[in-house]
């Protein structure tokens, strides 16, 4: 049976990852000078010298550099109208339904979603547009912030994820077949939150007051060309990686060129000082992601040299509950860590802890990747780091943190359903991969 190599830099490790992130620190910094801390006790100066190597190669990585170019994408697209093009048709189509305008706003986000990879734009580019509209409805405002806010998360699972290039790149399974791997369990979360906020309103249809103004045909078909863009940015990315024309770095590039041809030509809404505000905001989303991937492979590296991972794959398997009990061990542990920590320094820091013993009993790294993916989904929306609930404050700030929280926890809950159903059913998120 193997043993940890160092109990005291373990412990000291931990308890000043825990010290700083109560006092506020930057999580790259936390786990930056814990693990310099924890590799300084269990190997001495001269162990420090593997630190910046083992970095290094970890981030030395042609796939990562997907991640720079998928924000990018990402900013081009929040400074056209196609978020709003987008609300306007499903609001259109769902106004009469009740809850409709709330049911809008969450295809809406996944749409938008399926375009930029990242939660927070999500939330930021269609909060604008679909609150202020519900608010006037006299929609109750936590159903107003909670569709959108848990909504905007689904960026994170549907295609094309940053979180899902960032696990591809540790756990060095195909991120394109990650990407096909999160569309339906994507879209099976997106429609549960729907039928979600239809069950709610009906029971109480004072929370979203029905709307009786007359639409004819014209005005509801007339829209649809505006999804004309959005389609085109879909099939770039995604049809390009599942036809197997592009690598997902590749098609990275490819849905880059699109949105600037769909931003200066459709939209006309890139002038060059627009432009430099974009490059400006991704270099430094970029290097911010990058310096915490940086910080977390640091600290992955100091559980490695102490044999945590080999401790806790001997640990694990002789358990008397199971492969499925020690998952939702797994899972459990997941949601409680990423009440604290990013979702970056979960995907960097427990792939190399928990895919290991998962891989022993017999789980698909493809599985396990969307499954970590929507844990990471559930932490952006539960306090006190969900950034998806601080986004939503700042878009709409005539609402009090307190009602996008209450509005947003029903959200968790559903999380937590679908999460289950895709542990006991992983057939599910693996048949579209297979097909590839």
């Amino acid at each position: 049976m193997a043993e940890i190599a160092s109990y005291p830099a373990v412990i000291v490790t931990i308890l000043l990852v825990l010290v700083f992130i109560i006092l506020g620190s930057p999580i790259f910094i936390s786990l930056g000078l814990a693990s310099v801390v924890g590799i300084l006790i269990a190997r001495g100066v001269a162990g420090l010298g593997q630190l910046p190597g083992a970095m290094y190669a970890q981030l030395d990585s042609f796939i990562l550099c997907a991640v720079p170019l998928f924000i990018l994408m990402g900013e081009i697209l929040a400074y056209t109208g196609i978020g709003r093009d987008i609300y306007e048709v499903f609001s259109r189509w769902l106004y009469r339904v009740p809850g409709g305008l709330a049911i809008a706003s969450i295809y809406t986000c996944a749409m938008f979603g399926a375009m930029c990879g990242v939660s927070i734009a999500g939330v930021a580019a269609i909060g604008p547009l679909a609150v202020p509209e519900m608010l006037k409805r006299k929609y109750d405002p936590r159903l107003a912030a909670g569709a959108v806010t848990a909504a905007g998360a689904l960026a994170i699972l549907i295609p094309p994820s940053i979180m899902l290039v960032i696990y591809g790149s540790i756990a060095f399974v195909s991120v394109g077949k990650l990407f096909i791997g999160g569309i339906v369990p994507g879209l099976v979360l997106a429609s549960m939150m729907a039928i979600y906020v239809l069950i709610r309103v009906g029971l109480n249809p004072s929370l979203a007051p029905r709307i009786f103004e007359t639409m004819t045909w014209r005005e509801r078909l007339a829209p649809l060309l505006k999804l004309g863009p959005a389609a085109i940015m879909i099939f770039l990315v995604l049809g390009s990686i599942y036809l197997g024309v592009a690598t997902p770095t590749e098609a990275a590039a490819v849905g880059v060129v699109g949105a600037l041809l769909i931003g200066r030509f459709i939209y006309r809404s890139l002038s060059w000082k627009t432009f430099y505000t974009i490059l400006t905001a991704t270099t430094r989303a970029s290097i911010s992601i990058l310096i915490i991937c940086a910080c977390a492979l640091g600290f992955g590296n100091f559980l490695s040299v102490v044999r945590v991972p080999e401790v806790l794959t001997q640990t694990c398997l002789a358990l008397p509950i199971g492969p499925l009990g020690i998952v939702f061990i797994f899972m459990a542990g997941l949601v409680v860590l990423g009440m604290f920590v990013d979702g970056i320094s979960m995907v960097v820091i427990t792939t190399p802890i928990l895919l290991p013993v998962l891989l022993l009993m017999g789980y698909d790294p493809i599985w396990y990747g969307i499954i970590l993916t929507i844990n990471i989904e559930i932490a952006v929306i539960t306090p006190p780091v969900g950034l998806n609930l601080y986004t939503m404050k700042s878009v709409a700030p005539e609402l009090d943190i307190g009602s996008i929280i209450a509005g947003t926890l029903p959200y968790v809950a559903i999380d937590f359903i679908c999460l289950s159903f895709f542990v006991l059913l992983p057939q599910l998120v693996l048949w579209l991969p297979s097909t590839m």
